[in-house]
């Protein structure tokens, strides 16, 4: 009998179609990331995972609002600052903290900037402090992104061991980059904004919300 001829592939050998499927894949996922904004993970670290916290959110999750007696433990973090020194958020308790994740080449995080210098000119003389976490830049380039955009608050730099990032994993997702913190005065997440602010005045209210619950809980 003859044998029809066959075409023979390896099991292992994908065919053009799955090749072409797997490359309109990895486009639409690239598109998807460009337009949701910058984002990064450290090396060896996971990214971390969205808040679990019930509190008052936006129809997308982009901002949330914890109440009081809805807030996870306090979160405790420390790293070496751009300028010098290191930080350490044990030294902040008491009062209302602005915590801003970015890296220099990130654009939203450059629209952000004077808005964040702003509000820290605005809510420093009542006692609030905002602290940046830089994501991936070594210390001149965060100092050259700082000195461009006037910024007078200091940053961490998180680069090497992303340990203010894990530090923060299971109650935010700052591996979406820029992402905006406000502490209350215990150091609870009070409120949360992923992404670039969409005001300024959406983060001051934030920060006054934690000013308006005073010094004790």
């Amino acid at each position: 009998m003859n044998k029809l001829p066959q075409r023979v592939l390896s099991r292992g050998t994908p065919t053009r179609r799955q090749r072409l499927a797997v490359s309109t894949l990895t486009i639409g996922l690239s598109a998807l990331l460009v337009l949701t904004g910058c984002t990064t993970r450290p090396s060896g670290l996971e990214p971390l995972q969205r808040s679990g916290t019930t509190g008052y959110a936006s129809g997308d999750d982009t901002i949330v609002e914890v109440p009081t007696a809805k807030r996870d433990a306090p979160v405790t973090f420390a790293g070496p600052l751009e300028r010098g020194g290191n930080a350490d958020s044990t030294t902040w308790l008491g009062s209302v903290v602005v915590v801003n994740f970015w890296y220099a080449a990130c654009g939203p995080c450059r629209a952000e900037a004077p808005d964040l210098q702003a509000l820290n000119e605005r809510f420093s003389p009542k006692g609030v402090v905002f602290i940046g976490v830089n994501v991936r830049d070594s210390s001149g380039t965060a100092m050259s992104f700082e000195k461009e955009f006037g910024v007078t608050y200091a940053s961490i730099l998180d680069v090497n061991s992303g340990a203010v990032q894990y530090a923060f994993s299971g109650k935010a997702a700052p591996n979406a980059v820029p992402t905006t913190l406000v502490l209350d005065r215990t150091g609870r997440m009070a409120s949360r904004i992923l992404g670039q602010l969409p005001s300024r005045d959406t983060l001051a209210a934030l920060i006054q919300s934690a000013l308006s619950e005073g010094a004790t809980k």
